[in-house]
């Protein structure tokens, strides 16, 4: 048995990695965080959960109460690992962290995306950037995971096989999001009536996960993000001009053979497709008129862009079967 603790156990990631966990054969979440409601049952913040974890109560965090733990899970507010961080590192505990204070590369880029300087620049460079397909073997050699965002794992999945293909310099990312991907607190632009038959573009010319977009790809990434009527799932459309005519599905087709959580299809994806499992699917197309290059991904936010990678991470980490507890197909309808 894996002893797992889990800081945000009372947000939707934390209840993500929780369902999760109940289908893995090795993790058992013991130590559940969560100080907006430390002290509540489990079943009472999250009913859905009741018979996976009857006795379960979320607690206070305090590092004292890691002793034992063989793997954390951090999915917390954006800054908020940056002070956990150094005592997971001290205890040499397993980490995978879902914020965004460990994805970049440098301090300055982070300062320069997220507006403040950061408080632990020295740790930056311990952290791999968590999309397996990607960095398979540094994150299974790895103490400390930064899990990717769930936007840029679904440009960066349909994208960089097709680099060879493009300019960099000339990719736009638009892609629609479930409201869940904006936690679980609430706020006005998650409101029923916000939301409901109504769809919306935000974080216009800087949303933060270009950052991890241009890291990963390289290039200057136009991104722009949408809010989409729906609880789960990202579409992403992308676009680039090719450096010539070109088979760029061919090129994802070659690149995924035999990734355990990836489907290419020359299909346009769904993201009902993917709902509920760790599942990407992907196509492309080039097209002879613009010259341009059209690629797609459907994942759900809250397993593959996010508690899902975290396991699948962790289960590299810890020397498992890189896809223990996650599903491969989605529930429909």
């Amino acid at each position: 048995m894996v002893d797992v603790a889990i800081l945000g156990a009372s947000g939707f990631v934390g209840a993500e990695l929780l369902r999760l966990c109940t289908a893995h054969p090795h993790l058992t979440p013991t130590r559940l965080f969560g100080d907006s409601q430390a002290g509540m049952p489990l079943a009472d913040v999250h009913p859905h959960l009741a018979l996976g974890y009857p006795d379960a109560r979320v607690e206070r965090f305090e590092p004292a109460a890691l002793d034992g733990a063989d793997l954390v899970f951090a999915a917390l507010p954006h800054g908020h690992s940056q002070a956990v961080a150094p005592e997971m590192i001290a205890r040499g505990i397993p980490f995978v962290d879902l914020g965004a204070d460990f994805r970049l590369n440098d301090a300055a880029s982070y300062e320069r995306w997220y507006k403040e300087p950061h408080q632990a620049p020295d740790l930056m460079g311990r952290f791999v950037y968590g999309i397996p397909e990607l960095h398979r073997d540094a994150i299974a050699g790895s103490r400390t995971v930064a899990a990717a965002g769930c936007y840029p794992t679904s440009a960066i999945l349909a994208l960089r096989p097709l680099l060879p293909l493009i300019d960099p310099d000339t990719i736009t990312v638009d892609a629609a999001s479930g409201v869940s991907g904006a936690g679980k607190g609430l706020k006005d632009i998650t409101h029923f009536n916000t939301v409901d038959e109504n769809m919306n573009a935000y974080g216009l010319l800087n949303h933060r996960h270009t950052a991890e977009m241009e890291m990963e790809l390289g290039g200057k990434i136009l991104f722009t993000p949408h809010l989409a009527p729906m609880n789960r799932g990202i579409l992403a459309t992308c676009t680039a001009i090719a450096r010539g005519a070109c088979d760029p599905l061919a090129a994802l087709r070659e690149t995924y053979a035999g990734e355990p959580f990836i489907h290419v299809s020359d299909r346009a994806p769904s993201t009902k497709w993917t709902l509920g499992s760790n599942a990407v699917h992907l196509t492309a197309r080039y097209d002879a008129r613009t010259g341009r290059v059209l690629a797609l991904a459907a994942l759900d936010n809250l397993v593959k862009g996010a508690a899902g990678q975290m396991i699948q991470c962790a289960n590299l980490m810890l020397g498992l079967d890189e896809d223990a507890g996650l599903a491969r197909v989605g529930v429909w309808p």
